[in-house]
Formats: structure tokens, sequence, C-alpha cells
């Protein structure tokens, strides 16, 4: 099940201090932080309960996106772009 048609996920990969790798729009329903060690290394879920996933928003559109698998597959297409974008 994905998020409601109402709902909308942002995405924020931290790459650095000074450097964000985003997805969505800013007026999200829910936005979701993650390094990008942990966007490529850790299960979306895993993260979260590890406290390594940050979220802002409704909690409720988080666990539908979870359980969907969008956020495991917008957030390692972020970092396998950023990588692929590293080797150029």
């Amino acid at each position: 099940m994905a998020a409601a048609p109402h709902e909308t996920v942002r995405y924020v990969v931290a790459v650095s201090k000074k450097e964000e790798l985003t997805e969505g729009p800013p007026d999200a329903t829910v936005t979701v932080t993650v390094s990008l060690d942990d966007a490529v290394n850790l299960d979306p879920t895993t993260a979260f309960m590890l406290g390594r996933l940050k979220t802002q928003g409704s909690t409720g559109a988080l666990f539908r996106a979870l359980r969907s698998g969008d956020v495991t597959t917008t957030l390692r297409r972020i970092a396998q772009g950023h990588a692929a974008a590293g080797s150029r």
C-alpha cells in the first residue's frame, strides 16, 4: 500500500554537512532525512528504528511509504545517482 494520493514525501540524503540531495516537494506530508552512507547500507525501516533515519511530519504517511517500498526505492535511486555523478 503506497502513501495515500494526497500524501507526499520529501527525501533528503545528507552527503556532507554542506551538501544534500533532495527529491520531493518542500511542503510534503513527511520529510525523510538520512545520511548517504545509511541510504546505501541500511534498510530504511531499520535506520528509522535505530534513530538514523529522521522524519518530520506525519508518521502515518511515513509508515505507509515504508510499507510500500517507496522509501527504499527512492533513497537507493538518489544514492546511486550521486555515485554515478561522482564517477563521471
